[in-house]
């Protein structure tokens, strides 16, 4: 039988959810879902829906759940994702999980494992800030920061009261070097029995 590992990882902005959720794919041998990604990809590509996704980003605000539902539904039917897959931005709020828990339901999965990078809202800040000013990224103000801290704080944060429950959250110390924090993941992991990709 095929290892699978259904994985969602889940932290503030400027935890580094990005550059590990990128290893942990990368060692299980499954993709990467991010919705930021595909979003991004779109609004490249000038789709309608990128134009859709562009319109309410501009305003400071987060993508319909119905949208993005559909969005990640698509792209979890897609054969790369057959064995697992590692979800990035999604869910974001309770909607979201109630439509992933019936999606998966009807394929008769689950989620494996909730991969929780735990760094302080200052620490959060601080990075965001480093990142704008080596980036020149000009969504990442002040404001906007702090926006979407709150967003995370109140939307999101909330989801780990579901799933904890289950007894699916590992809650990962995001402080330390990129290699100590992969280390930290791939334990857990693995004290769940998930194993790497050979």
């Amino acid at each position: 039988m095929t290892a699978t590992a259904r994985l969602l990882i889940v932290g503030p902005q400027g935890s580094g959810k990005g550059t590990q959720g990128v290893r942990i794919a990368e060692s299980y041998g499954i993709p990467v879902v991010s919705t930021g990604d595909i979003f991004r990809a779109n609004i490249k590509e000038g789709t309608p829906l990128g134009q859709q996704v562009t319109a309410v980003l501009d305003k400071g605000d987060l993508v319909p759940d119905e949208l993005t539902s559909e969005i990640v539904r698509d792209r979890l039917s897609q054969d790369d994702a057959a064995n697992g897959f590692l979800l990035d931005g999604y869910p974001r709020n309770s909607a979201q999980v109630a439509h992933l828990d019936a999606f998966l339901a009807a394929r008769g999965e689950s989620l494996d494992a909730v991969i929780l990078l735990d760094v302080s809202r200052d620490e959060s800040i601080q990075r965001l800030k480093l990142r704008a000013a080596e980036q020149g990224r000009s969504d990442d103000t002040d404001e906007a920061i702090a926006h979407r801290l709150d967003i995370y704080e109140h939307e999101t944060a909330p989801i780990l009261e579901v799933y904890g429950p289950r007894g699916i959250v590992d809650r990962i110390d995001g402080i330390g070097s990129l290699d100590e924090i992969t280390e930290r993941i791939f334990a857990a992991l693995t004290a769940r029995g998930l194993r790497l990709a050979a």
